[in-house]
């Protein structure tokens, strides 16, 4: 019964994963199709729908690492298919379900669980510096989209800046490591299949921005 329990856990999270990796598929395929670094609609709605997803699989493992990356960029997503003007296409009850589940989520995991919350806390030893290691690596993947938001809210338009990528490698080895101390395997497969976007990305925007200064030299 517990090996049923743990398929199915894994299977949430794997799934989930599953999404965030279509994500960085498609955003890869659009940005090698323009020849720059591309953030299209589809990008922001598969991380919306993947962030709920992993934020369950979080509390289920009682990993307080993913619960507050996930709490933190969920409604960055929503922003940016916001700024894409993509947000207000979405039917009206389904953007009220998407903005009442993960404060609903936390709410039940603050107020109605408190056996829960101290459980979450006590299977992350903040004394090891492994999980510190994690915790810092999934800060990182989530300040990345302070980051990126920042930027976009500037140029007034849903942009995945260098930086953003720069970000993202540097926390996907540090989340790799974390993920082989806990050994789990949904972490493990995503960010090691997230690093090789992040690094084409970044020789994409390098090339992308060469192209650019050879143009206005022989302009």
């Amino acid at each position: 019964m517990e090996f049923i329990q743990q398929y199915w856990i894994y299977g949430l999270g794997f799934f989930a994963q599953s999404l965030f990796g279509a994500r960085l598929v498609v955003q890869l395929f659009h940005s090698e199709k323009q020849g720059k670094v591309a953030s299209p609609t589809i990008f922001w709605q598969l991380s919306l729908l993947a962030s709920f997803l992993f934020l369950i699989y979080g509390v289920v493992r009682n990993d307080i690492v993913i619960i507050l990356g996930q709490t933190l960029s969920y409604f960055i997503y929503i922003r940016n298919l916001q700024l894409k003007h993509d947000w207000a296409k979405i039917p009206f009850v389904i953007r009220i379900i998407l903005l009442v589940l993960p404060v609903v989520t936390f709410a039940w995991i603050v107020v109605g669980a408190n056996e829960k919350m101290a459980s979450i806390f006590s299977n992350s030893d903040f004394t090891n510096p492994v999980i510190v290691m994690g915790a810092i690596g999934q800060l990182m993947l989530n300040l990345r989209f302070v980051h990126q938001w920042y930027y976009s809210e500037k140029h007034k338009t849903s942009l995945l800046p260098l930086g953003f990528w720069i970000i993202s490698t540097l926390a996907s080895v540090l989340i790799l490591i974390y993920a082989s101390y806990r050994i789990d395997p949904v972490l493990l497969v995503a960010q090691g299949m997230g690093i090789f976007v992040y690094v084409r990305n970044i020789f994409i925007y390098r090339k992308q921005k060469a192209a650019f200064s050879n143009e206005f030299k022989n302009g």
